[in-house]
């Protein structure tokens, strides 16, 4: 992306070339007595260096103003010549036009995720929901890391995992700047997920998402324990504490496991992957809804196992009575490996 000083020096250049052709107008239409367009002409042709003849012979104090505007234009002409070359040579011109058009794809997003930070946590993030097929926008202040993103992943992977990936979408800028979240779709987004280092920066990120969409689903990292209950305030639905899982799935590992690699075997970091889905009761095929777990039969069908239900009061059923039969609001969760859930998918979700 391009950066902003760049950017800057473009639009720059642009207003001190108009400025020139506004001095010039304003100066022949004092000291010669043109009009409008007769003084436009000559602002243009001076500026231009164009050679042409005047409109009429100027007067003493006309051909004075002349030379220093001249003098002048040509200050002008030679740092808009450098900033151009500098956007045509350096490929600069070329990153402008791809900016916008990044930018004028995110305006059309609907319903997509916010990454604010590409570190550790918010490249894991964006390569779980890639894995979903979720459309992401990532915003970095990092131009290097950016850098890196956009070269390494055209077909390529982030972190090494061997799962490809298409264009990325991001915006180069602080998270914890309205605007910045504006550029990034916030208005429509589903998600945001606070990903930076300082606790601090989360409940800014926090604070400002919440105040610009309601109803947001904002889930933010944070690094000590007396951040959660701030974030929770500032707006976030969710808080992780990615230290505090760690070392606390390394005790796991010592007292129970089997408990772990099996969770691991969920999350996608071990070899043998299993996929943990959940299906509304509305997503649930209209011929299906009203029937009990026994009538649905998921297991004998796809090999899948609902392991649990959320009811739409919020209580949670962990492996439901088979006489159940799910309501509106409910959400079934079912788990298997990537076949059985397939198979889930295409014998219960509607289309």
């Amino acid at each position: 992306m391009l950066q902003r000083s760049q950017i800057n020096s473009l639009k720059y250049a642009a207003g001190l070339t108009l400025t020139s052709v506004a001095i010039g107008i304003t100066g022949f239409m004092c000291i010669e007595h043109y009009n409008v367009p007769d003084a436009f002409y000559m602002s243009v042709i001076t500026v231009a260096g164009g050679g042409y003849e005047e409109l009429r012979p100027l007067s003493q104090i006309g051909r004075i103003f002349t030379s220093f505007y001249i003098l002048y234009n040509l200050l002008v002409a030679a740092y808009l010549v450098s900033v151009v070359t500098t956007f045509i040579f350096d490929g600069e011109l070329r990153k402008l036009f791809k900016m916008y058009r990044t930018d004028q794809d995110i305006k059309r997003f609907s319903g997509h995720v916010i990454i604010c930070g590409f570190g550790a946590n918010g490249r894991k993030a964006y390569q779980k929901l890639l894995n979903n097929s979720v459309r992401v926008v990532v915003i970095e202040q990092n131009e290097q890391l950016l850098k890196e993103l956009s070269e390494g992943r055209n077909g390529a992977d982030v972190d090494g995992d061997g799962v490809p990936g298409g264009k990325i979408f991001y915006v180069l800028g602080d998270a914890t700047l309205d605007a910045v979240l504006e550029q990034a779709g916030v208005g429509k987004a589903s998600a945001i997920i606070a990903a930076l280092p300082n606790d601090s920066d989360n409940m800014s990120v926090a604070l400002s998402a919440r105040a610009l969409s309601q109803r947001l689903n904002i889930i933010a990292r944070a690094s000590h324990k007396a951040s959660e209950r701030k974030l929770i305030a500032a707006g976030a639905n969710s808080v992780v504490m990615p230290d505090e899982i760690g070392g606390s799935q390394m005790a796991d590992l010592v007292v129970r496991p089997e408990v772990i690699r099996f969770l691991d075997m969920i999350s996608g970091l071990s070899a043998d992957k299993l996929r943990l889905e959940e299906l509304a009761y509305q997503q649930l095929k209209r011929e299906l809804q009203g029937s009990s777990i026994r009538d649905l039969d998921v297991r004998s069908l796809t090999g899948a196992t609902i392991i649990a239900l959320r009811q739409s009061n919020g209580n949670l059923l962990v492996s439901p009575d088979a006489n159940y039969c799910p309501e509106v609001g409910d959400v079934l969760l079912v788990l298997g490996s990537e076949v059985q859930i397939e198979s889930f998918e295409v014998r219960y979700r509607q289309l």
